[in-house]
């Protein structure tokens, strides 16, 4: 993941990652509230030979001194040494208890030995410590030979006796509320990742073509009459929703820049806008002079007929079977050089028609005859009469709502995958963010209204 990326996600999932993070110091708090508190003191000893008198017998008595600190730090906690200081304190505990409380520790190649007493009393932890000291170095005389006074060749001296500490060493509620709210932040974004790996929803174009592996060309502006009127000749012609079709055209345009072109307008699913897609962009294109052909292709639940209002009795099922011909089927809408065949008849075997070598002569032919050749197919998942049928054709314009999810994408992509056919690009529709395709048309009407409020010049 990049780093724009972890931006994105925390600027979606920013509340996420605060309540993790507030759980994170809530639970430090609580921690550090709950604890009993210890303090910790330290006492330092020095381990020294006695019986050197010239250096090269100092030199050695220093080597031997530093061979038996490691000795020293495990002989500590010890009954032998713990022992008399539990007696000495009128310590209520063990050896083996206090031994857990203690801890020693020497630098490499030194003869000082740091000892550290943790308890609930910071004057009880000094006392300890101080006393583990003087009977260490009890234990140490008694252990070690003699020398030939009869004294101990190796003696211990505490360098700094053990004072009380007046604040706890733990818990460190400073630390432990940076570890919780460190801990809280990590813990918010593996939850806003995990969240958006899992999230099956597409968040926008950059999803999708992703997914798909094809551009966006058109991105239909929502209208909330587009469900009673449909289609662009019935409604406001310089509405946004009519300017994002006339996108869709330029786009279209761009990509296909040869005369004569066949595209299939399909969906991954149904009711994802497909139909009233195909028919607004054959007019468009019509009304841009350019011959066009709709074929309605959906076999199964033809709209084309039912939106245009035109009659449907004879259509595409007829004329591939032979039982009419082009100009038996095809009529002109309006007074547009926009040409329509409708569906006809449903009938029982729709792949099969749809992936014959009729319909790929049929396509072939119209591709002679009119500049583009636009087929409204079924949806890709539930049937796969429009895999064949873009393969017959130049390519694929896959419609894409904005509750699709990725999943579906996915499949449609495989789908068309599966027969080779192409796809040259996507259509987002139901988006309810402002369309991209150009300003809406309040903001034109806006600026014509300020300036018919604009005051005349006075003539005097």
């Amino acid at each position: 993941m990049q780093f724009t990326q972890y931006l994105r996600t925390a600027r979606k999932n920013w509340l996420v990652i605060l309540v993790a993070t507030l759980v994170g110091l809530a639970l430090a708090t609580t921690y550090s509230l709950t604890r009993t508190p210890l303090y910790q003191s330290v006492t330092t000893v020095f381990v020294s030979t006695q019986d050197a008198s010239t250096p090269a017998e100092l030199q050695q008595g220093s080597i031997f001194a530093q061979g038996r600190v490691k000795t020293y730090i495990e002989l500590l906690n010890t009954p032998a040494v713990l022992g008399p200081v539990i007696h000495r304190l009128e310590l209520a505990t063990t050896p083996d208890q206090l031994a857990r409380n203690i801890r020693a520790t020497a630098t490499l190649n030194s003869t000082l030995i740091d000892i550290y007493v943790v308890d609930t009393s910071a004057e009880q932890a000094a006392q300890i410590a101080n006393s583990v000291a003087a009977s260490l170095a009890a234990v140490v005389q008694g252990l070690e030979p003699e020398a030939s006074d009869g004294t101990s060749r190796v003696q211990i001296t505490q360098v700094r006796a053990a004072q009380p500490e007046p604040k706890p060493a733990s818990p460190n509620t400073p630390i432990n509320l940076s570890l919780g709210a460190i801990i809280g932040i990590v813990s918010g974004f593996v939850a806003a990742s995990t969240r958006r790996k899992l999230d099956i929803r597409i968040r926008g174009a950059q999803d999708v073509e992703k997914i798909l592996r094809a551009p966006r060309i058109g991105d239909i502006t929502p209208d909330p009459d587009s469900a009673d009127r449909p289609i662009l000749v019935h409604a406001d012609t310089a509405s946004a929703r009519a300017e994002s079709f006339r996108t869709l055209r330029t786009n279209l345009q761009f990509i296909h820049a040869s005369e004569n072109a066949s595209f299939v307008i399909t969906s991954s699913l149904p009711n994802e806008g497909k139909s009233t897609t195909a028919i607004n962009l054959a007019i468009v294109l019509a009304d841009a002079g350019k011959r066009v052909a709709l074929i309605d292709a959906d076999l199964r639940r033809p709209k084309v007929s039912d939106y245009l209002s035109i009659e449907a009795g004879t259509g595409l099922t007829d004329l591939l079977i032979g039982r009419a011909t082009i100009d038996d089927v095809v009529s002109q809408w309006g007074t547009r050089s926009l040409y329509v065949i409708p569906a006809g008849r449903v009938p029982p075997n729709p792949s099969e028609l749809l992936g014959s070598d009729s319909m790929n002569a049929l396509i072939r032919q119209l591709e002679e005859d009119f500049d583009v050749v636009l087929c409204d197919a079924p949806p890709l998942l539930p049937v796969t009469d429009a895999a064949l049928l873009s393969r017959t054709a130049g390519s694929a314009i896959v419609v894409v709502s904005s509750r699709a999810t990725r999943y579906q994408l996915v499949l449609a992509r495989e789908a068309l995958r599966a027969v080779g056919a192409q796809t040259s690009g996507f259509v987002m529709t139901m988006n309810p963010r402002r369309s991209q395709g150009g300003p809406p048309r309040s903001a034109y009407k806006q600026a014509g209204s300020l300036r018919r409020k604009e005051p005349r010049a006075s003539h005097q």
